[in-house]
């Protein structure tokens, strides 16, 4: 894919707080290091291999707290909430502009939010089984 395909490229926003709080691993001792695992492990995978669109997906994950200054790699986009982790994954749903969005979280109350935007979820395995 040309880069100047990106736009037509599913969206998928992962919640990153919600998705390393998922699991019991001692994440909230390094939330940091939590958050570049799973940067690490998005960008090996390429996201979901059975998620409702096919990829490759334009892969986004939202950072928040602890976990700030984690740095985008090849493939993974960190963007860092100044405030709420909930609105900026809100705002990049409600930015997708009609393109398919795949939202990674547990939060009810976030799903709700960017279902209304249009947005399909999934929750935090879908992004954390093991590889293929």
């Amino acid at each position: 894919m040309n880069p100047e395909d990106l736009p037509l490229r599913p969206l998928l926003v992962v919640d990153g707080a919600n998705v390393v709080g998922s699991v019991p691993d001692g994440w909230w001792r390094d939330r940091r290091g939590a958050a570049e695992r799973l940067r690490d492990r998005l960008a090996a995978t390429g996201g979901p291999s059975d998620g409702p669109f096919p990829g490759p997906y334009e892969i986004v994950l939202v950072v928040e707290g602890g976990a700030r200054g984690v740095a985008s790699v090849p493939g993974v986009r960190v963007e860092e909430a100044s405030g709420s982790g909930d609105d900026l994954i809100a705002e990049l749903a409600r930015g997708a502009n009609g393109r398919p969005c795949l939202v990674v979280t547990a939060d009810r109350e976030l799903r709700g939010r960017v279902e209304r935007e249009g947005a399909r979820c999934a929750g935090p395995r879908s992004v954390l089984r093991p590889s293929p």
